[in-house]
């Protein structure tokens, strides 16, 4: 497997790890945490400074029935363990999929997508781009993070493999291609449409809701 060179920004680490990230990015992150031993490695690290921090902490006046919803949660019954990882799919991925194969949809071109989540927040979609084909050129109005779970492609930003993330925002303008071998499978996070240059692919924008 190709070493992972394209990793998760540190401010959008700290974001996944207060809890402030939008559902989509989080999914996003999840699954590359589970790929990258670099970016987990960091991420624990935070996680273990942010305790000693808590330890070293003062104490807080609690509720007078924090002991009784202490209790109530620890008879709770247990949540149903996330579902396992599969084929190129993370366990993260596995989730929003509701443990079953993705269900994809044609772009066109061989293209296909399939949307897991969408809110006011952002969208959640994976990307199925046959080898040598090449996703219409586009900006962007927001933010798309966009995580490699099988094969590859390459941009202006350079080339994406497995576990590789990649990071566009507004002033960033480019063209997808897949590499060659087996299809590019992606994971993609936006908070806002894209914008197609050609007028085929904004025409059918909110066919397809990309």
């Amino acid at each position: 497997m190709t070493a992972i060179r394209h990793h998760i920004p540190d401010d959008m680490l700290d974001a996944y790890r207060a809890g402030t990230l939008p559902h989509a990015f989080g999914v996003v992150v999840a699954a590359h945490l589970s790929l990258c031993d670099q970016c987990r490695a960091r991420h624990e690290a935070a996680d273990m400074i942010g305790g000693a921090f808590l330890l070293g902490a003062e104490g807080a006046n609690l509720r007078a029935d924090a002991r009784d919803r202490m209790m109530a949660a620890l008879d709770a019954p247990a949540p149903k363990p996330p579902p396992r990882a599969s084929g190129p799919f993370p366990s993260a991925v596995m989730h929003e999929l509701g443990g079953r194969p993705p269900h994809w949809r044609m772009l066109g071109g061989g293209i296909r997508q399939q949307i897991l989540t969408t809110d006011r927040e952002g969208s959640l979609r994976l990307l199925y781009i046959p080898p040598g084909k090449a996703v219409p050129e586009h900006g962007h109005s927001g933010q798309e993070l966009t995580l490699v779970l099988q094969g590859s492609f390459s941009d202006s930003a350079g080339a994406f493999h497995r576990g590789d993330v990649e990071v566009a925002h507004d002033e960033i303008d480019h063209q997808p291609v897949a590499g060659p071998g087996e299809p590019c499978i992606c994971l993609a996070a936006t908070d806002a449409p894209l914008r197609f240059r050609a007028l085929i692919p904004r025409l059918l924008q909110p066919i397809f809701r990309i």
